[in-house]
């Protein structure tokens, strides 16, 4: 039987800090009084648990949720689930969020003047195989404007979610796309320390594309240790 372990603190150097001015939800959310400690106890360290019967093959295909296909470029997105020590987490429930082609999410408080596509919700989940692998068939997000600052736009990112045993447990991250203009004058991306920037972004991977169909890239997420994934907090 496994033993339960307390939540340990990221490795220096490998987050963003709580507050990061030029990235202005920061400035508001920050705590301004030292933190209160409080015990974690067996309810933040135990389920819930995802069977497999709750996620089915095709939630992993945003192209194929609707009666036809999303407009835009489709890609693939694969990648690892890893440990501090570079193991496979197997059985993970990995979701992911993204905006259309035309940079619009399908909610209610996206008001950005771009076209809705009736085709694409920009949500997907599934869960990790025995080595760790996740696969994601998709449409390739646009960029769009968000307001923190003057002519302030989003690079084309893709969020991750990964809940772990527990809810406390949840990590939430980017994924960005390699050679992205828009990548240095992003508060949110240059929020994390230099060194861990890099984590954030994707690789173009040829092997992964399927010809005639979708270009591939891959993006393995580490979930702790010296050389984890950034995370949002």
């Amino acid at each position: 039987m496994s033993v339960l372990q307390p939540y340990r603190r990221p490795a220096a150097e490998s987050q963003p800090d709580y507050l990061y001015p030029d990235y202005q939800s920061t400035v508001a959310r920050t705590p301004s009084r030292p933190l209160i400690l409080l015990p974690q106890s067996l309810s933040e360290m135990t389920g819930p648990v995802f069977g497999q019967d709750r996620v089915h093959p095709q939630d992993a295909d945003l192209t194929r949720q609707h009666a036809d296909e999303p407009l835009g470029e489709r890609i693939i997105v694969a990648g690892r689930v890893l440990d501090e020590d570079g193991r496979p987490v197997a059985n993970q429930l990995v979701e992911v969020w993204q905006a259309n082609a035309a940079g619009r999410y399908r909610h209610k408080r996206d008001q950005h003047d771009a076209p809705l596509d009736p085709n694409f919700t920009g949500t997907g989940r599934m869960m990790t195989d025995a080595n760790g692998n996740y696969r994601f068939l998709t449409i390739r997000p646009g960029a769009y404007p968000w307001r923190n600052h003057p002519n302030a736009w989003r690079p084309a990112h893709i969020h991750f979610s990964l809940f772990g045993p527990a809810f406390a447990t949840r990590l939430v991250t980017q994924m960005y796309f390699p050679g992205d203009p828009l990548l240095p004058f992003d508060p949110i991306y240059n929020s994390v320390p230099d060194g861990a920037r890099q984590k954030m972004i994707s690789d173009f991977d040829l092997g992964l594309t399927e010809p005639e169909h979708a270009l591939g890239f891959r993006f393995n997420i580490v979930l702790r240790g010296r050389d984890a994934t950034p995370m949002e907090k």
